[in-house]
């Protein structure tokens, strides 16, 4: 599996409503609350990169109440002792 993460900015006052929504869609696996720019961090797996081109536009993206995202697309994860 490939793993992203999308930086979300919510409208004002929206944020649990995203992060609720987000949770409910396949391939998210984690969403977190965040300080700076952005208001929540979406860990999301998919089984190609190229999935991520239909799971965000077509899922995240469509959320009500996200304003703006940034995606990072992750190569690799690194472990301790590994």
């Amino acid at each position: 599996m490939k793993a992203a993460f999308v930086l979300v900015k919510c409208e004002l006052g929206r944020l649990e409503a995203v992060a609720n929504a987000l949770m409910e869609i396949e391939g998210v696996s984690e969403v977190h609350s965040v300080t700076g720019e952005h208001d929540l961090l979406v860990k999301l797996y998919a089984p190609t990169y190229e999935a991520f081109g239909d799971l965000i536009p077509d899922h995240v993206q469509k959320v009500e109440g996200i304003r703006d995202t940034t995606t990072l697309l992750a190569f690799r994860a690194f472990k301790p002792g590994a």
